[in-house]
């Protein structure tokens, strides 16, 4: 008796089974951005937008559409940039290395002109978790294993490049502890591809000569005060956002210095602040083109 209604729903569900599989459509190679191109013309490849673009060099702020038809316009490259969330003095973010990259990534793919800013990746290493050590000693850190970071910058990477077509991929990193790894990743990627050539740019993480051209300027510190902050790194979150580095607190508190320098003055301190930006950014493009061409030479 069991066995025969074994049988009898068995060939009840097989007929259901097979119309199901016939419904089923194979996939359209027209289909793009979440839809079906047979559903609406909208989801097809080769779709003309409906409405105008918005004029961003992050790829998070660009439909599909967007992106699609900027790289068909020329832009090739991709950077992809690595910041931090750890312990930056009484005054500064957590986000800091975050909100750096926000300011230096945009200034230096428009200044590129052919690239495009990934977004950024905001969690790297800071030190162990168990037992903590470095950064993750102190409250708001976050912290990835040395083996994780890697994987994140190797996915994204790989993403980029299948399914956008980036043809040149930059790392470029705000933090020490994140300039081993991207190196080990672009070397690693290098060696496998031939059509896409991976950079890691160490120039964009030389805080000595941000320092340098400040005081090329005539801004020294003078007044050290050994905390995890310096005028450069202040003025750099500053032009992204001066809740950041609690600009409003740190005047009405009268502390609205660091190292001697003041950035009471909000107009003065973003007037640097964007030569800071854009010191940082014309540094950063010129070792990139650097090291692009020599891949190109090594290529041919």
């Amino acid at each position: 008796m069991k066995l025969s209604t074994l049988a009898v729903a068995i060939l009840l569900i097989a007929p259901a089974a097979r119309a199901q599989q016939g419904n089923r459509q194979a996939p359209d190679p027209r289909d793009m951005g979440g839809g079906r191109c047979a559903e609406n013309p909208v989801n097809c490849k080769d779709a003309a937008r409906p409405i105008p673009g918005v004029d961003s060099v992050w790829l998070e702020e660009l439909t599909w559409m967007d992106v699609r038809d900027a790289v068909k316009g020329g832009k090739d490259t991709v950077i992809i940039s690595t910041g931090g969330m750890e312990p930056n003095g009484p005054y500064l973010a957590t986000g800091k290395h975050n909100y750096v990259l926000q300011a230096n990534c945009e200034a230096i793919a428009r200044k590129m002109g052919n690239a495009l800013c990934a977004p950024i990746i905001k969690l790297v290493p800071e030190g162990d978790v168990e037992p903590p050590s470095g950064h993750m000693r102190t409250p708001g850190t976050i912290s990835m294993r040395e083996d994780t970071f890697r994987m994140m910058l190797e996915d994204t990477a790989r993403s980029l490049r299948k399914s956008t077509g980036f043809k040149n991929i930059v790392f470029i990193g705000d933090s020490g502890g994140n300039q081993a790894g991207m190196k080990a990743v672009a070397e690693k990627l290098n060696a496998e591809w031939r059509d896409t050539a991976v950079v890691f740019i160490p120039e964009y993480y030389t805080y000595s000569s941000v320092m340098e051209y400040l005081a090329s300027i005539g801004v020294k510190q003078t007044a050290p005060e050994h905390i995890h902050d310096d005028i450069a790194i202040t003025l750099n979150m500053l032009i992204t956002d001066p809740k950041s580095v609690r600009w409003d607190q740190r005047v009405k508190a009268g502390k609205a210095s660091i190292n001697g320098v003041s950035i009471a003055d909000k107009k003065a301190a973003l007037e640097l602040a964007k030569k800071v930006v854009e010191f940082r950014a014309s540094k950063t493009v010129a070792a990139i083109q650097k090291s692009l061409a020599a891949k190109a030479r090594a290529a041919n």
